[in-house]
Formats: C-alpha cells, sequence, structure tokens
C-alpha cells in the first residue's frame, strides 16, 4: 500500500460562516472527529488561531502523533500538512461551498503515506475500516459538531 485516503462531501443545514466557525476550531476536533485523541496548539497567527499542532489519533492499530500545519483561506478551505510525526506524509483539506439558503456542502479530502512499517500493518479489513473512519464519516461528523454548536 503506497498510499491511504479519498475523499467525501455532505451537505449541511447550516450556512457556511457557521460551518466555518467549527472547522477552523482547531483544538476541539478530538471532540468530534472520530479517531482523533488529543489536539496540543504549539503555535498561533496574529488573530490567535492555531496555525500549528500536535494532534494524536488512534490508528486501530497503535496511536499515531503528527506535528501538523493548518492554512486557512476563508471561508472556503482549511488545509494541513504534517510536519513531522508517526507517517510519511498526511495532506488533507476541508472545502466548503455556501448553496445559498443556509445550506453549506462540505469536502473532506486527505492523502496519507503511513511509511513502511505502518503500510505493513494496515492492510485488508484494518485498511478498510481505517480509511472509514478517516474519510468517509468525516463531513457528518462536521455536521453533527455544527448542528449541536
Amino acid at each position: 500500500m503506497s498510499g491511504l485516503g479519498g475523499s467525501a462531501s455532505g451537505e449541511i443545514d447550516a450556512p457556511i460562516e457557521r460551518v466555518w466557525a467549527t472547522l477552523t476550531d482547531i483544538e476541539t476536533i478530538d471532540q468530534w472527529q472520530d479517531g482523533i485523541v488529543s489536539v496540543t496548539a504549539k503555535e498561533r497567527d496574529a488573530e490567535g488561531q492555531v496555525v500549528l499542532a500536535d494532534v494524536t489519533a488512534d490508528a486501530k492499530v497503535k496511536e499515531l502523533t503528527v506535528t501538523t500545519r493548518f492554512a486557512r483561506q476563508a471561508p472556503t478551505r482549511l488545509s494541513w500538512k504534517v510536519e513531522k510525526g508517526d507517517v510519511k506524509k498526511l495532506d488533507g483539506s476541508w472545502t466548503l461551498e455556501d448553496l445559498g439558503n443556509g445550506r453549506t456542502r462540505a469536502t473532506y479530502e486527505i492523502e496519507v503515506d503511513p511509511g513502511r512499517m505502518l503500510a505493513m500493518l494496515v492492510r485488508g479489513p484494518v485498511e478498510d475500516k481505517i480509511r472509514e473512519r478517516l474519510v468517509s464519516k468525516r463531513p457528518a461528523e462536521l455536521a453533527a459538531r455544527v448542528a449541536k454548536g
């Protein structure tokens, strides 16, 4: 396996500004994204938003910690790239589209290269479970968090 990832989209019954506010509150993603164990801010921008954080995730076969850099293009795109950690590569993004009438389309994309050692552990059914957790459920998780407020 050279990479793990994919994309998923969903419509959220909330205006783009509310979705954006939820999405970019980096320090709370462990409260609504399955598999994220903790987020520790390491660096903030002039507005106080997290731009660098240590993110720990339960990858089913082991807990992984990565130092992740976040970039924002308000209010439509949040992207991230791992600078160092327990995976070889992890790049991802959320793209938001205002559908009008207080609705937003959220598209989640992620590309992961777990590295050779971890890739040996992540095969077959385990790989499918990780992909489902890492990709497929993310838009529904975001929608549930936005609805919760």
